[in-house]
């Protein structure tokens, strides 16, 4: 070996050990923690693949990186980028993936091919096709990462006329990526993408502008939204009033992969968490017909009597909107305080089935049912106070949705609903408490979804001050893979499942409330010390009207995610 040959050698072994050194360690892989069962067969649930209509989709799940930001800062910043990996023959890539180093490996992108079907206006045009070039988007230019670990180099495919691309490539080098590496859909067959997660934030010199690379979902979503995920993300500079410049697929076959009603109850089996309430609550749930049979009554509006309930709600109104004629109040006799606290051995979970994503996953939304909703406590630093009557209504309607992936029936994330928001929470951040069964924490006297135990603030946690949601495990709990009922599911069309009839009743589940919740607000506030009054003052502005608790609200089929996707 010569000198130069040996030199070259040992500086090529250093410059790869110290790269090695620097990239970022294997993350974690997450399955949820037992085996999935043996789904009961049924048209394309959990089968692995859906046909789309004329595009088929497979999830991959597998991975092999490319490039990570941040290497030599905080991991809980840092970003890697990722190639799918496994695809098999036929099917072809739409982009790669990206997701935060400090989180396990829990990400998908799907992987397509072209079904055969008759298309006679489309003969000449193919479903998928490669992309003419690619544009380079942007490149980091951090001098440590260029001399250590290379720069990442984004680039955006170039789509023939007609069709559009559905992510971006990374490289780790300049040269463009292989144009047989991924494919354009063409623009029929797709919909439009929105910026949902931001994973990334950068400038670019070149641009003059700032970086933002997001994770991506469908814009138009919930129950009549064909717009599927894809898995990738999006890079670049984006106002709201713009289009992307990437698009989802869109299914054109929504039902297909959506389970039938055997496969919804062994979902439910295998799935339904257990919902622990405060060991110092009062204000239990009940079922339903518990509430109505024990003197609920219906009121109409100019009649001060109420009418009692039969206990399915037969005689409640059914259909129309919420015009405010009518709602629903507690008994007016000895029992009222008794049917305040609830029946937890009669309580039931109501699960509406609806399709989401396009009909790629499967949303259960577990509706919960509380007869009363207790007042507030306000936390300001270290002091409690109690909001008296502010706060509390009869009649609460809560819920949490788990989104099932329908490729493989595997859980995938709960979104956990909290007062007038929520937040979905991966399955990979759940408790489990036994199998796949995981833990829904319900807060004290305002029922609000958590998933771990804690003193949750609604108001400003870095101030100290705002609403006490406390969650907390207790003897106090309903299993609902056992204690469940499912009351809608659309989709099925043809079967013999019959709607409750107090799911129709579109008023109030409870009276308005009329003790001047404003007034005691400022009461509160003006006993505040001095320094804390104006925080104070602008967490209440900022509060739903149900904390001033002006009135019951509405049942589960007059909320806006009955056909519409969660907030958040």
């Amino acid at each position: 070996m010569s000198w130069c040959e040996e030199r070259n050698f040992w500086c090529n072994c250093l410059y790869w050990r110290k790269t090695a050194i620097l990239l970022p360690p294997e993350p974690d892989t997450f399955s949820l923690p037992s085996p999935l069962p043996d789904w009961s067969q049924g048209r394309g649930f959990a089968s692995g693949r859906i046909n789309l209509g004329k595009i088929e989709a497979l999830k991959i799940s597998r991975f092999e990186f490319i490039w990570s930001s941040n290497l030599l800062q905080d991991k809980k910043k840092g970003v890697s980028f990722y190639k799918p990996v496994g695809v098999p023959n036929g099917f072809y890539s739409l982009g790669h993936y990206c997701q935060f180093n400090n989180k396990p490996l829990w990400g998908f992108v799907l992987v397509v091919r072209e079904v055969a079907c008759f298309e006679p206006e489309a003969a000449n045009l193919p479903t998928l096709l490669k992309p003419l070039d690619y544009t380079l988007v942007w490149s980091s230019d951090d001098e440590s990462e260029e001399k250590y670990g290379g720069c990442g180099f984004f680039w955006l495919p170039q789509p023939p006329e007609g069709y559009k691309p559905l992510g971006f490539l990374v490289t780790n080098n300049p040269d463009k990526p292989d144009l047989d590496e991924v494919r354009c859909v063409r623009a029929d067959l797709t919909d439009e993408c929105e910026p949902y997660r931001l994973l990334l934030e950068s400038y670019s010199k070149f641009l003059n502008l700032p970086v933002r690379v997001s994770s991506t979902r469908p814009s138009h979503r919930g129950v009549l939204g064909k717009g599927v995920s894809v898995g990738t993300f999006f890079c670049g500079y984006w106002t709201s009033e713009e289009e992307l410049n990437i698009a989802c697929l869109k299914n054109l076959n929504q039902l297909h992969a959506m389970p039938n009603l055997e496969q919804i109850h062994a979902l439910m089996k295998h799935y339904g968490p257990t919902v622990f309430f405060h060991p110092n609550e009062v204000y239990l749930p009940s079922s339903v017909p518990w509430f109505l049979k024990n003197g609920a009554l219906l009121y109409k509006a100019g009649d001060s009597s109420g009418e009692p309930i039969d206990a399915e709600g037969t005689n409640l109104p059914g259909g129309g909107t919420n015009n405010g004629a009518f709602w629903i109040d507690l008994p007016s006799d000895g029992k009222r305080n008794t049917v305040k606290q609830g029946s937890l051995e009669s309580a039931k979970l109501y699960v509406h089935v609806k399709p989401a994503l396009g009909g790629t996953f499967t949303d259960l939304a577990v509706w919960v049912f509380y007869p009363f909703n207790g007042p507030g406590t306000l936390k300001v630093g270290p002091l409690n106070i109690s909001l008296g009557k502010i706060g509390q209504h009869v009649g609460d309607w809560e819920h949490f949705t788990l989104r099932i992936c329908n490729f493989t029936g595997e859980l995938w994330s709960i979104y956990f609903s909290q007062h007038s928001g929520g937040e979905w929470v991966d399955a990979y951040d759940l408790e489990y408490i036994e199998g796949n069964k995981a833990i829904v924490y319900s807060s004290k006297n305002g029922h609000a979804s958590f998933p771990h135990p804690g003193c949750y603030i609604q108001g400003s946690t870095k101030l100290g001050i705002g609403i006490r949601n406390d969650a907390a495990r207790s003897n106090l709990y309903v299993d609902s893979s056992t204690r469940y009922e499912i009351i809608a599911a659309e989709y099925l069309e043809g079967s013999d499942f019959i709607e409750p009839c107090w799911l129709q009743f579109m008023g109030k589940w409870g009276p308005t409330i009329v003790y001047g919740s404003r007034i005691e607000l400022d009461k509160i506030i003006n006993h505040l010390p001095v320094g804390f009054r104006y925080s104070v003052k602008n967490i209440f502005d900022g509060f739903p009207v149900e904390l001033c608790g002006e009135e019951g609200p509405t049942g589960p089929k007059d909320k806006n995610n009955w056909v519409g996707d969660e907030r958040g």
